[in-house]
């Protein structure tokens, strides 16, 4: 089985504010995160670099073959170091570029993006609902940059406000570009209210729901996250196996378990059949982000083992 992650986060720092409040590097892992200081990285990453190759060393050792490198307002643009990183190991990882649309000219951005060689936009649209307002996603420059992404294939990374608050906007934005690849984030933002409306999006054809953060939102429940297995089968019912994909949400996840554990519970899991573990941890990945050649990873014995 060749598995890829479909969400996942590299920085080199983060130095930023979101509505006002400051995100910043500290030591040992720390961050300080919109008014309190928070684990966001494991505390031995002393110097808070979430770089590629520490990113690198933790896939290999949990056998994962590629991943979909996402981006969030909460870290700061990480265009420059992420094209660096899509040079470097083109055939692991597929990186997005990230658009500010929180302010006008965004379109603008993502053209320069694709033209520096970008698959792919991330487009962190919760973060567009802010007690200063709302940027919709139906907007003029909002649509004139789908339609551009759709009309040179370029796929859009999309994590949605909790339940339906955004969810006629992208039935909208799906019915003008029916040719956008588009794959929505932290799986409809399960264990809130109303996560299955987004699920539903992926019953069109150019829709899939990738299910970066699920450990995060079943953290209560902890390892080996029933409640999330139960929420994958739910969703598959909803709109079929073949349109859900694994992430990790790497490396916020990783403060809690390990990279492995962030998948393991779905290929140890007896409620899921061979196939569908297959599909979710990788094969529907591979054919939606048009990867490659996947590499071979070898099994190397813990020392406990």
């Amino acid at each position: 089985m060749k598995i890829i992650d479909a969400h996942a986060h590299l920085w080199l720092r983060q130095d930023t504010e979101v509505n006002g409040m400051k995100i910043q590097t500290l030591d040992n892992g720390k961050s300080l995160f919109m008014g309190e200081v928070r684990q966001m990285l494991p505390p031995f990453i002393l110097d808070g670099r979430n770089t590629a190759e520490i990113f690198l060393s933790n896939m290999d050792y949990a056998r994962v073959s590629a991943a979909v490198i996402t981006q969030e307002y909460i870290d700061g643009p990480q265009n420059d170091y992420l094209w660096e990183v899509q040079q470097k190991y083109p055939g692991r990882f597929l990186c997005c570029g990230l658009v500010d649309a929180r302010r006008p000219g965004y379109a603008d951005q993502a053209a320069a993006l694709a033209g520096k060689g970008f698959q792919g936009i991330k487009l962190p649209a919760e973060r567009l609902i802010s007690p200063d307002g709302r940027v919709l996603l139906t907007g003029s420059e909002m649509m004139r940059m789908f339609h551009f992404m759709e009309a040179n294939d370029l796929f859009l990374s999309a994590d949605l406000a909790p339940g339906e608050t955004q969810v006629a906007e992208m039935e909208e934005i799906i019915s003008e570009c029916p040719r956008l690849r588009i794959a929505i984030g932290h799986f409809g933002m399960v264990t809130r209210p109303g996560w299955q409306k987004q699920i539903r999006l992926a019953r069109h054809p150019n829709v899939r729901i990738e299910s970066g953060g699920i450990t995060w939102l079943f953290n209560s429940e902890f390892y080996p996250f029933a409640g999330a297995v139960r929420a994958i089968k739910e969703a598959a019912s909803l709109a079929g196996m073949e349109k859900l994909m694994w992430g990790s949400d790497y490396p916020r996840t990783i403060t809690a378990i390990t990279y492995r554990m962030s998948f393991d519970f779905v290929s140890k899991s007896e409620e899921l059949t061979e196939e569908e573990k297959k599909r979710f941890l990788g094969e529907n990945a591979r054919q939606f982000y048009r990867f490659g050649h996947l590499t071979d990873l070898p099994h190397i014995k813990n020392m406990s083992e």
